[in-house]
């Protein structure tokens, strides 16, 4: 069953977005659903982990970004399996 949801935004931020819904294919509410269970999705991803992972999820940091991690694994494998 779907139901009317009323937002109050910003007139530009709605314009914004009603032209990236528009330039992808889709509306507005199509755009804000798939966000919405997106939201969900990364909710029920977390719960997947120990009390303890979940705890010190964060607190480790590399210095590095993600993309600089996975290149350096990448090269790591790449010298494993010559």
């Amino acid at each position: 069953m779907q139901t009317k949801l009323t937002l109050r935004l910003d007139k530009s931020l709605i314009q914004r977005a009603k032209t990236y819904a528009g330039t992808r294919g889709t509306s507005l509410s199509r755009l804000v659903a798939a966000y919405f269970k997106s939201l969900e999705e990364q909710q029920s991803d977390v719960g997947d982990f120990t009390p303890l992972v979940k705890e010190l999820r964060g607190v480790i940091t590399t210095g590095q970004s993600a993309e600089e991690l996975v290149e350096r694994y990448r090269r790591r494998l790449d010298q494993k399996y010559r």
